[in-house]
């Protein structure tokens, strides 16, 4: 009676253990989640910090961290910046729960990643040189705008396929990438860049969605 006993707790707990382990939040998720957090938590502070007049359809982004155009603001939008692209970092490692045994997945999963730290290593750089550095900005600049898109065009190519993937978010994923193709070909409105940057977001948020929700017991 008693190894009955000890036998039916040991398996219960084993149970719960494998539950837990089910249920526990992936680093994709966690990762995407900060990343939404800090950039849209120090972009909109530092927004209502900067002088008015301010509208996304005459100003950029990155004037937001112009500490000419914002003495107040800019460090908020400049280190918001910076945070998002360390979380960035786990964001795209944890790209890992998508892998397959097919080769081909695995590898261009594997691009996707190598692609994403380098845009996240760019979004950190924007931060660092802000427009009051121009020439570096810019040049960060249009290294994280081509390397994001690339990421959009890679990560729908490998998981759309993919038996656990929403195909929805693919396709949201697709019209994200003709966006920011779109600002990287005419890069002169500073609407479409905020369109850019809040609708990769978006796609931040649907993808960790998608994740954790591939991961929970069906």
């Amino acid at each position: 009676m008693g190894k009955t006993c000890r036998v039916t707790v040991t398996d219960s707990r084993s149970a719960r253990g494998a539950l837990a382990s089910d249920l526990k939040w992936p680093i994709l998720v966690l990762a995407g989640i900060l990343a939404i957090g800090f950039y849209c938590a120090f972009t909109f502070t530092s927004i209502a910090l900067f002088p008015p007049p301010f509208s996304p359809v005459t100003n950029w982004l990155s004037d937001l961290g112009n500490s000419s155009f914002s003495p107040k603001g800019a460090v908020f939008y400049n280190v918001g910046c910076v945070l998002t692209g360390l979380a960035l970092f786990p964001f795209f490692a944890g790209f890992y729960k998508w892998y397959t045994n097919e080769k081909w997945r695995k590898l261009l999963m594997t691009i996707t990643q190598v692609v994403g730290f380098i845009s996240a290593f760019a979004l950190i750089m924007i931060g660092v040189f802000s427009e009051d550095y121009m020439t570096q900005h810019v040049f960060w600049s249009d290294v994280f705008f081509a390397f994001n898109l690339i990421v959009l065009i890679l990560a729908n190519a490998s998981l759309m396929t993919h038996r656990k993937f929403m195909k929805l978010i693919g396709y949201y994923g697709l019209v994200v990438a003709a966006i920011n193709l779109l600002f990287v070909a005419f890069s002169n409105t500073p609407l479409l860049e905020w369109f850019t940057v809040f609708t990769a977001l978006g796609y931040v948020a649907l993808l960790s969605y998608n994740t954790y929700k591939s991961q929970l017991p069906a």
